[in-house]
């Protein structure tokens, strides 16, 4: 596996040095460009070119290089070409998920010689669904190629977090032992509150973006580029809410309640640095069409 990504690293480096500009065709006949019909993904250049460059200087252990995401909302970039000059472009994230976690408490009304305990759970879930399509038009006759146009792109985000506990408030019990972290290791302690949910608020982005870029094919239908861009970026986080429990000694009962988190919201008529939508500006990227 070694061999053959050093293989494809040295192939990188020395089409970038040697590759006649001119000519569109590998030896084997196989067109440099994509055509019509034409499928692309684009990922993080930089793990790749870390990989060919250390192997000219560094004397410790070299690492394979990964595919990492263009964009910062970790979505999945891919082009369609219409024909050799037109693209369509999007991108897509689809993100459900969860995670449970378990922490083991001293029982508090153990009166056992032996210890004994409960357990107290954390359940996190979470959404994240990110959309973008846009055109792009290309430009050039060689290898060096360049490109523009526009896309639009929406993003939409939201976690929450339930706890139980093993050990119950009462009146007899009102500091009961409880997880007061969640950190490895956890740890615990008598408390006279703590959460039982916690909804962050939803986030909303949306960005309309012009671009342009530019790509040099080092081999057949495989290119090293990147590009700017330049639009508006919208981000808008609702409010949350973190409910509470705790014992009330005047009234002798378990009380719930239920704080309010701030809002937040982000406008910008500016570069891709303030785009969370689209991600980072000036990414290399590299690009593989089939």
């Amino acid at each position: 596996m070694k061999k053959q990504i050093t293989t494809v690293a040295m192939a990188f480096i020395f089409g970038l040095f040697t590759a006649n500009a001119q000519d569109l065709t590998s030896k084997k006949g196989e067109p440099i460009l994509p055509e019509q019909g034409d499928w692309g993904i684009g990922v993080d250049a930089t793990p790749f070119l870390n990989y060919a460059g250390n192997f000219f200087g560094k004397s410790n252990n070299n690492y394979a290089p990964t595919f990492n995401f263009l964009t910062s909302n970790q979505t999945i970039v891919g082009k369609y070409f219409k024909d050799a000059t037109t693209a369509y472009r999007a991108a897509v994230r689809l993100g459900f998920g969860s995670q449970k976690n378990s922490n083991f408490v001293n029982d508090d009304f153990n009166t056992s010689p032996d210890p004994r305990f409960v357990e107290d759970t954390r359940t996190l879930s979470y959404n994240g669904i990110g959309l973008s399509g846009g055109l792009e038009m290309r430009k050039g006759k060689t290898r060096l190629q360049g490109y523009y146009g526009g896309e639009l792109g929406i993003f939409f985000g939201g976690s929450k977090e339930k706890y139980t506990y093993g050990n119950a408030f009462s009146s007899t019990n009102i500091n009961p032992t409880s997880t007061t972290s969640w950190t490895t290791p956890p740890s615990s302690g008598s408390v006279s509150f703590r959460s039982t949910e916690v909804k962050n608020g939803s986030t909303l982005a949306f960005g309309l973006r012009g671009f342009i870029g530019v790509e040099y094919f080092v081999l057949p239908k495989i290119s090293i580029g990147g590009e700017f861009g330049w639009g508006i970026s919208l981000n808008s986080t609702g409010e949350g809410q973190v409910t509470t429990e705790y014992w009330d000694g005047v009234s002798n009962s378990l009380k719930t309640t239920t704080t309010k988190t701030g809002k937040a919201s982000t406008f910008a008529l500016d570069t891709d640095n303030n785009n969370s939508v689209f991600g980072p500006a000036a990414t290399l990227r590299l690009n593989f069409y089939f």
